[in-house]
C-alpha cells in the first residue's frame, strides 16, 4: 500500500507486506497478505483529512485485488512498484511521496529508484535490500502460521480465510527466499544508489524480522538518507504507536511511559521533516 506528501496538501502513500483496498480521502494525498484495514487501519481513520489525500492500494493477489491468487514471480517486487506508480498516475498525481512497511518498504524503495522524478520523499521502516541466511532461517521459523497465536492469525485469516492464509504466506516465504539465491541474495542492492529523493529510515530495535544490519546497510547505500532508532518498538511500530505515526501536523498526545514519550517526540520530529521539503 502507498501514502504520499506534496507541500501544503500533503501526498501520503503507504505501502506494506500484506495489502489493502483502494480508497481517497476528500482531500488531496496514501506482509505477507495484510490489508488497509489490517495494517493501516488507524492511521486512515486518524490521518487529517483536510490535509492529506491518502490512497491505500491492494498489490495483485492480495486484499481486495483478488482473483486471481498472488503469485511470486522473481520480479514481483518490481511489478508491484509499476502498479503502485501507474495507479498513481492514473488517479492524476503528478509526484508524491511514499511511506512503506516490510514489502512495502522494498516496493517503494524500486519505486523511487526508477521513478526519480515522480517520488518527492520516501520513510521505510521494517524493511531490506537483500536476503541473508540469517534471514532464510527467520523466514522458516514463521513459515507454518498453526504456530502463531490466535490473534496474530486472526486479522489475516478474515481476509483470506484460515486455508488462504495459510497457503499465501507459504508461497510468500517461498517468494522472498527465492532472493537468497541471487548474488548477494539482492533483492534491489543494486537500485539503491538511484534513489534521489528525501528519504527516512526507521527501525525497531526490537524488531525480531529485521536484524539490525538492513536498516544500516539502507542508510550506507541511499544517498543522503537518514536514519532513526526506536529503543522499544518492533516491525509492527505504526500499530504501537497509532497516536504518533498519524500525527503528522501536531504534538503527540502525551503518553503515560517516559520512554514512550520520547519515542512519540521522534516520530513528530521525523513526520515534520518530511514537511520541510
Amino acid at each position: 500500500m502507498s501514502t504520499m506528501f506534496s507541500s501544503a496538501d500533503i501526498h501520503l502513500s503507504f505501502l506494506h507486506r500484506f495489502p489493502v483496498n483502494l480508497s481517497a480521502s476528500s482531500a488531496r494525498r496514501s506482509a505477507d497478505g495484510g490489508s488497509t484495514k489490517t495494517d493501516f487501519g488507524p492511521q486512515l481513520k486518524s490521518l487529517n483529512k483536510e490535509r492529506f489525500t491518502v490512497v491505500c492500494w491492494d498489490p495483485r493477489g492480495y486484499g481486495q485485488s483478488r482473483p486471481p491468487d498472488r503469485d511470486f514471480p522473481p520480479d514481483f517486487f518490481e511489478r508491484d512498484a509499476k502498479d503502485a506508480v501507474d495507479l498513481m498516475k492514473t488517479l492524476g498525481f503528478g509526484n508524491f511521496s511514499l511511506l512503506g512497511w516490510s514489502d512495502g518498504g522494498i516496493t517503494a524503495l524500486i519505486a523511487a529508484a526508477t521513478n526519480p522524478a515522480l517520488i518527492k520523499r520516501l520513510v521505510v521502516w521494517g524493511s531490506n535490500a537483500f536476503v541473508s541466511q540469517e534471514d532464510l532461517k527467520l523466514y522458516n521459523m514463521v513459515r507454518d502460521v498453526s504456530r502463531w497465536s490466535a490473534r496474530m492469525r486472526q486479522p489475516m485469516e478474515e481476509v483470506y480465510g484460515a486455508h488462504g492464509f495459510a497457503k499465501t504466506w507459504e508461497a510468500w516465504v517461498d517468494g522472498i527466499a527465492q532472493f537468497a539465491k541471487k548474488p548477494g541474495g539482492s533483492i534491489c542492492r543494486e537500485q539503491l544508489p538511484l534513489i534521489s529523493c528525501p528519504t527516512l529510515i526507521v527501525h525497531g530495535e526490537k524488531d525480531p524480522m529485521v536484524p539490525s544490519f538492513h536498516p544500516q546497510y539502507l542508510l550506507k547505500h541511499i544517498k543522503g538518507s537518514r536514519q532513526e532508532n526506536i529503543s522499544e518498538l518492533n516491525n509492527y511500530m505504526h500499530l504501537q504507536l497509532i497516536i504518533c505515526f498519524s500525527s503528522l501536523n501536531a504534538d503527540c498526545i502525551p503518553c503515560q511511559k517516559e520512554n514512550i514519550t520520547s519515542i512519540c517526540g521522534m516520530l513528530t520530529s521525523s513526520t515534520n521533516w518530511l514537511k520541510t521539503f
